[in-house]
C-alpha cells in the first residue's frame, strides 16, 4: 500500500516538474483551474502526499497562481516541515496580487520561526515596504542584511535601491547605487526614473547618456519622465531618436509615444504611430487600444476613437475586461472633453446596463456633462446612482458636483454638497466659490474666500479667477481690487490674461471706463485682444460711443475677423441712433464674410431639450405658443410692462421694434414653459447670448404675475426671478 502512494506521489511530483499538469490547467478558465487545484488537492491528501513537500510547494505556487489565496494559506498552515522555498513561494505569491501587509506579517513569522530568508524572499519584501512606504521597516531589514553579512545579488540591491527611491529617501539610494559593483541595466534604469521623479531632469539625462547599453526600458524610463516633467520637446526629439538608433519598440513604448502625442496634439503623428501598431500587431493589446483611444480624443477626433472601440474583440476569450471598462471611460471623456454630450450619455447609460464598474474619472466626466447642458433632472438622477452605488465622493468628484448644481441653476444643492464634504481641497472650495459668483452672490463668494484663506488653504490661480469673477458680477470693485493686489504680494500668484480680463470687466460693469484706460497701460495688456472686447462690451452697456469708436478701432486692428467684435460696435452705435456708423460696421462684415451667433434659448422637459431662436416658427406647438405670448404681454403691461424699444438695433419705426422685440428666444422658451410646465413649478431657461433689457424686464414682470420661481443662465451668469425681482439686482 505504501509503495502505491509512494509510486503515485512521484508520478504526480513529475507531472509537475514536466509542466504536463500546468499546461492541463492552463487551458481553462479561472475557475477551472482553482476547481482543479482543489481536486488535486483532495487526491494528495487522501493518499497521505502532504508529507511530501516538493509536491506541497508546487501545489502552494499552483493557487496562489490562480488567486486561491485563502486556499494557499491554508495549505501552509498544514505543511509541518516547511523550509525557506515553502515560505517564499507563499511570500511572493501575496506580493505579487498586492497583499503587502499580509507578507509583512508573514516575514515577521518566518523569522521568529528560525527560517533564514533568501534573495527572492528579501526581494519580495523590499517591494511590498514600497508600497506601504514602511521606510522604517525596509531600512531596519536592509541593516539586518548588512549586520548578518548576506552578499547582495543584482535582484536584491535593485530592489532595494528601488525600495528607497520609491519612500522618498533619495540619498540612501544614491549612496547605495554610487557604493554597487555589480550594476545592471535595470540598477541604471531604476536610478535614471529616480532622479526624474525628483524633478532633476538634466542629471537623468546625463545617466542616460552614459549609459553603455540602452535596452528599452532605458528609453521608456527617460521618454515619459521627460514627459511627465513638461518636457514635451525633448521627449519627442528622443523617440525619433529611439526609432532611428534604439532597440524594437515594443507595446510599453507605443503606449508612452501615444500619450506624447496626445500632450503636443500631434495627429499626424498619432497617425503613423497608429499604422505601425497595426503593421506589428498590437493595436489589440487591451492598454494599447485605450492609449489610442485617449489620443484620438485628446486631439478632437472622437469618431476616429469610437471605431476602435467598436472594432473591441467579441471572442470572449481575446477581450481583457479591465481594458474594456477603461476604454469606455477614456470614450466617455473624449466626448465630454469634445462637447459630444449625446454620445458621452450613450455611453454612460451602456456602462450602466452592462454594468461595468466606473471610476471616479468616469463619474467626473458625466456628471460634468450634465452642467455643460444645464440638465438639472439628470444631474441629480447621475448623483444618486453615485450615492446608491456607494462610490467615495471625494474632493475632485464632489467639486464636480458642486460644479453641475451650480451651472444648472440650483445653488441650494450646490452649497449641501459642499456642507457634507468631510475633506475639503482648494479644488472645492474654489467651485463653490465660482457657483456664488455665478449666481450673483459675491458677499457669499467673499466669505467664502476669506473662510478658505482662514483655514490655512492656499488659493490658486483659479480661485483668484473665481473671487474676482463673482466680485465683477456683483459690483464689489474694491474688494476685487484688494483680491487682485493680494496676489502678487501675498500669495505669490502672477496675473494671467483670465485675471486681466476679469479687473477690466470689473471697472467696465462699475461704469469706471477711465480708470480701465489707465488699467491697460500700467500693466502693459494692450495687445491682448480679450481686453479690448471686455472694453468695448462696457461701452456699450453705458453707451459710451465715443470711446468705444476708439476701443473698437483698436480692436479691429488686433482681430480683423472676430465676428463678436463686429456685433459689439455696430450695437453700440445703433443704440446711439448713428445708425451711419453701424451700417458702416454690418457692410464692412459682409465685405469680410463674418457671421454674426445667432441667439438660442432652451429649456428641457422630460429629458427633451426645446431650442427657440428668435421669430421661431419650427416648434410642433408655435400657434400656442405665439398666441399665448401675444395675450400674456397685454397682461404684463397692465401691471407696469413696457417694451424697452431702444434694445432693437435697426432703424425702424417704434411699432415695428415693439414687434420684433416681442418674439425673442428666452420668450418663446419661458411661455413654453408656462404652458407645459405645472403651475407654480420653477421654469429654468438657458440662452446662449447675454440677455437683454427688454427680455430682463418681461421675465420680472412675468414672475410677479404667475407667482413662480424664472431661472436663467444665459452667457455670463444666473438670474433667479421671483416676486418681480432679480437675483442680480439689475447689475449684469
Amino acid at each position: 500500500m505504501k509503495s502505491s502512494h509512494l509510486r503515485l506521489t512521484t508520478t504526480i511530483a513529475n507531472l509537475l516538474k514536466t509542466g504536463k499538469f500546468k499546461h492541463f490547467v492552463f487551458n481553462q478558465s479561472y475557475s477551472h483551474h482553482s476547481q482543479e487545484a482543489g481536486t488535486f488537492h483532495s487526491k494528495v491528501v487522501k493518499i497521505g502526499s502532504l508529507q511530501n513537500l516538493y509536491v506541497c510547494n508546487r501545489l502552494l505556487a499552483l493557487y496562489l497562481k490562480f488567486r486561491c489565496l485563502s486556499s494557499a494559506y491554508y495549505l501552509f498552515d498544514e505543511i509541518r516541515q516547511k523550509d525557506v522555498r515553502s515560505w517564499t513561494i507563499l511570500i511572493s505569491g501575496f506580493c505579487r496580487h498586492g497583499y503587502c501587509t499580509t507578507v509583512l506579517e508573514l516575514f515577521r513569522r518566518m523569522k521568529e520561526e528560525g527560517v533564514f530568508p533568501n534573495h527572492f524572499t528579501l526581494s519580495s519584501v523590499f517591494k511590498c515596504c514600497s508600497r506601504l512606504y514602511e521606510h522604517r521597516l525596509g531600512k531596519g531589514i536592509h541593516g539586518w542584511i548588512l549586520r548578518n553579512g548576506i552578499a547582495l545579488d543584482v535582484v536584491l540591491q535593485n530592489s532595494i535601491l528601488d525600495f528607497y527611491l520609491k519612500c522618498g529617501a533619495f540619498y540612501y539610494s544614491k549612496r547605495l547605487f554610487d557604493t554597487l559593483e555589480d550594476k545592471d541595466t535595470v540598477s541604471w534604469n531604476i536610478m535614471i526614473g529616480g532622479y526624474i521623479d525628483t524633478g532633476d531632469v538634466e542629471r537623468s539625462l546625463e545617466l542616460f547618456r552614459s549609459l553603455h547599453f540602452k535596452d528599452i526600458a532605458s528609453w521608456n524610463t527617460v521618454i515619459d519622465g521627460l514627459m511627465r516633467n513638461g518636457f514635451e520637446g525633448f521627449a519627442l526629439g528622443l523617440l525619433y531618436e529611439m526609432v532611428r538608433n534604439g532597440p524594437v519598440c515594443n507595446a510599453v513604448t507605443f503606449s508612452i509615444a501615444l500619450n506624447l502625442v496626445s500632450c503636443v496634439s500631434a495627429l499626424g503623428l498619432g497617425k503613423q504611430i497608429h499604422a505601425q501598431a497595426l503593421r506589428q500587431v498590437i493595436h489589440k493589446c487591451g492598454f494599447i487600444r485605450n492609449s489610442l483611444i485617449d489620443m484620438y480624443c485628446k486631439c478632437g477626433r472622437v469618431k476616429e476613437a469610437s471605431l476602435i472601440f467598436q472594432k473591441m474583440p467579441l471572442n470572449v476569450s481575446c477581450k481583457d475586461p479591465i481594458a474594456d471598462d477603461v476604454s469606455r471611460s477614456s470614450l466617455l471623456s473624449g466626448y465630454v472633453q469634445n462637447g459630444e454630450q449625446e454620445y458621452a450619455f450613450q455611453t454612460f447609460c451602456s456602462m450602466v446596463y452592462e454594468q461595468v464598474e466606473m471610476d471616479k474619472f468616469s463619474l467626473t466626466s458625466i456628471v460634468s456633462s450634465c452642467a455643460a447642458i444645464g440638465s438639472l433632472e439628470l444631474g441629480q438622477q447621475i448623483h444618486a446612482y453615485i450615492l446608491k452605488n456607494g462610490h467615495q465622493v471625494d474632493a475632485y468628484l464632489g467639486s464636480s458636483l458642486i460644479d453641475m448644481y451650480a451651472k444648472c441653476g440650483s445653488l441650494a444643492d450646490a452649497q449641501m454638497v459642499f456642507n457634507l464634504s468631510s475633506v475639503r481641497n482648494v479644488v472645492l472650495w474654489t467651485s463653490m466659490i465660482f457657483g456664488c459668483g455665478l449666481h450673483g452672490q459675491g458677499r457669499e463668494a467673499v466669505l467664502l474666500f476669506e473662510r478658505m484663506v482662514n483655514e490655512k488653504i492656499k488659493p490658486n490661480e483659479i480661485s483668484l479667477l473665481g473671487i474676482l469673477t463673482a466680485c465683477s458680477h456683483a459690483g464689489l470693485v474694491e474688494e476685487g481690487c484688494k483680491y487682485f493686489g493680494l496676489m502678487q504680494n501675498s500669495f505669490g500668484i502672477k496675473p494671467g490674461v483670465e485675471h486681466y480680463t476679469c479687473m477690466v470687466d470689473l471697472y467696465g460693469r462699475a461704469g469706471r471706463l477711465k480708470e480701465i484706460t489707465k488699467f491697460i497701460n500700467e500693466n502693459c495688456i494692450s495687445h491682448l485682444t480679450v481686453i479690448w472686447t471686455s472694453f468695448l462690451s462696457s461701452c456699450r452697456l453705458h453707451k459710451s460711443v465715443e470711446l468705444g469708436k476708439w476701443v473698437s478701432e483698436r480692436l479691429f486692428q488686433l482681430k480683423p475677423f472676430d465676428a463678436g467684435s463686429y456685433v459689439l460696435a455696430s450695437n453700440l452705435f445703433a443704440s446711439g441712433h448713428d445708425w451711419r456708423e453701424a451700417a458702416k460696421i454690418r457692410s464692412l462684415m459682409q465685405q469680410q464674410r463674418v457671421k454674426k451667433i445667432p441667439g438660442q434659448s432652451w429649456i428641457q422637459l422630460k429629458n427633451q431639450v426645446h431650442i427657440f431662436v428668435n421669430g421661431d416658427r419650427s416648434h410642433p406647438q408655435d400657434s400656442e405658443i405665439y398666441l399665448y405670448l401675444e395675450k400674456f404681454i397685454g397682461r404684463l403691461k397692465e401691471i407696469g410692462y413696457s417694451s424697452d424699444v431702444k434694445q432693437v438695433m435697426q432703424d425702424v419705426e417704434e411699432e415695428q421694434r415693439e414687434a420684433l422685440l416681442g418674439f425673442h428666444s428666452e420668450k418663446l422658451a419661458i411661455v413654453y414653459g408656462i404652458i407645459s410646465k405645472t403651475p407654480g413649478t420653477p421654469i429654468r431657461v438657458m440662452k446662449n447670448l447675454r440677455v437683454c433689457t427688454d427680455c430682463h424686464n418681461f421675465i420680472k414682470y412675468t414672475s410677479q404675475l404667475l407667482g413662480r420661481e424664472i431661472i436663467m443662465r444665459d452667457l455670463y451668469r444666473f438670474h433667479h426671478f421671483k416676486n418681480g425681482h432679480c437675483s442680480c439686482g439689475d447689475y449684469w
